[in-house]
């Protein structure tokens, strides 16, 4: 298999594409394509992949996706990491996958992939600016799109994508973006916990001074992928490429606030959602630092602007204040160069309701493992409260047999999800896939779905629009 595919990818040229596309061009042409859940039917085309989270949707082989993947982009150090990457998914000595890679580098690429039509699902990744115009070239070409967040940075993005989301409707074809944080099971049992009247009550509404939820995460620049130094492609540097912390990362916790606060309800982006207040500031790094993220020994001219005092700043901070259906809401996320105690990526979360409120702890208390506190209001007595934690854990053990309820205190439990049992990050763009997947099979993508992007990212750049306006 390692010799065909570097064969494969070796022969890049315009005759094999074309090749290929005269095999394959009738039956796979994404507007005309009724998925039934057959092998192979998938057939994904990778679009410009400048961001590892390309590979990851590859990480694990589907019998419903198709081995051979045609892969448009760009000649480069990001298409080469793709490629090492899906090699060393087909080479390593457990459950190794299959791909066969067919790979055009012209500098029409784009264009290329509209016109040969090859697959019938566009998975994106990459560089931030170019993502919106991807999507609506491919959604208007009739293919489906699964494209990792965020999918709009910008004010100009968002309108681009709702046009986008109109026209998938009328050409019968899927938008997803890639929300990896719902599948977490802290986060999941969160959502159960908060649906569950008995023990948590009613979602308070608390105020701008005194948000009902309040959810953070926390990134680093330079960190480890699948046991590999992560190498940042410079542009990742430049906020108008990647997006500002409140552009792009922030939208899992906006989609978290949706899914978890009001789960499979439709939100109205103009009705529902009032902006409070937002900011921004930025991570400062050295020439050294950046160059062990990125292998390049200068700052490239177009990072030249955001450079003060030889440090590069990249304004990779940011909170949004803003209320969701009347409830009082703050999400911030923060970038550091690196973890300085080995603690990785967290996340910290509260959700205040009227009988309880749920905490989500992940620092050094927890060592560093994401973990899941219920406390009882002052309203509730005790005992009423140790018999609401006992009957939801009895009800929620029907799906998750592996969890328990731990008394930490008076009027505070851990919920307990063994780590053996915890599926990793790199697992979840697998599992997003397959939810997608269902999707174009069954045809049932719900309203909900589709109005909560929409919410979410006019949330977002919002939110943006509002600092540039106040800078």
């Amino acid at each position: 298999m390692n010799k065909l595919f570097n064969i494969i990818v070796v022969v890049i040229s315009s005759i094999l594409m074309l090749s290929c596309n005269g095999q394959s061009k009738n039956e796979t042409n994404g507007s005309s394509t009724v998925f039934t859940g057959a092998p192979g039917e998938i057939k994904l085309v990778v679009l410009d992949p400048g961001h590892f989270h390309a590979s990851l949707l590859q990480k694990f082989s589907n019998p419903q996706v198709n081995d051979t993947v045609f892969v448009y982009a760009p000649e480069g150090v990001e298409l080469d990491q793709y490629l090492a990457s899906i090699e060393a998914y087909n080479n390593r000595m457990e459950n190794p996958t299959d791909w066969v890679e067919i790979v055009y580098t012209g500098e029409d690429y784009l264009e290329k992939m509209l016109s040969d039509k090859n697959g019938n699902v566009v998975i994106l990744a990459g560089n931030n600016k170019k993502k919106t115009e991807y999507i609506y070239e491919a959604i208007n070409s009739g293919f489906n799109v699964l494209s990792d967040k965020p999918m709009a940075i910008n004010r100009e993005n968002y309108h681009l994508l709702t046009s986008a989301f109109d026209i998938a409707k009328a050409n019968n074809v899927y938008l997803y973006d890639v929300m990896t944080e719902r599948y977490e099971i802290i986060n999941t049992l969160t959502r159960e916990l908060v649906s569950n009247s008995e023990l948590f009550g009613n979602l308070q509404t608390g105020t701008p001074e005194d948000p009902a939820v309040v959810m953070e995460n926390l990134h680093h620049f330079y960190k480890e992928v699948s046991g590999v130094p992560l190498v940042r492609p410079a542009w990742f540097y430049d906020v108008e490429q990647q997006g500002e912390s409140i552009a792009d990362v922030a939208n899992h916790l906006v989609d978290l606030v949706q899914w978890q606060c009001f789960p499979y309800v439709v939100i109205n982006h103009n009705s529902d959602v009032v902006l409070t207040s937002a900011n921004h500031w930025p991570t400062r790094m050295t020439l050294e630092q950046f160059s062990r993220s990125t292998g390049l020994n200068s700052f490239p001219d177009f990072l030249q602007k955001y450079v003060k005092d030889s440090n590069l700043e990249v304004f990779a901070n940011g909170t949004i204040n803003y209320q969701l259906k009347g409830v009082n809401v703050s999400v911030t996320a923060l970038w550091n160069y690196e973890s300085t105690d080995g603690g990785g990526d967290t996340y910290n979360g509260k959700i205040k309701g009227t009988n309880a409120s749920i905490e989500i702890v992940q620092n050094n208390s927890v060592d560093y493992i994401k973990e899941l506190f219920i406390l009882k209001d002052k309203s509730i007595d005790e005992q009423t409260f140790d018999h609401n934690i006992a009957k939801a854990i009895n009800e929620l053990q029907n799906s998750y047999p592996y969890i328990s309820a731990e008394k930490i205190s008076e009027g505070k439990y851990q919920i307990i999800a063994p780590t053996e049992f915890r599926k990793g990050h790199e697992d979840f763009f697998g599992m997003v896939a397959d939810k997608y997947f269902g999707f174009l099979v069954n045809r049932d993508m719900p309203e909900w779905e589709i109005s909560n992007m929409i919410s979410k990212y006019n949330t977002t750049t919002r939110a943006l629009e509002m600092i540039k306006n106040q800078d």
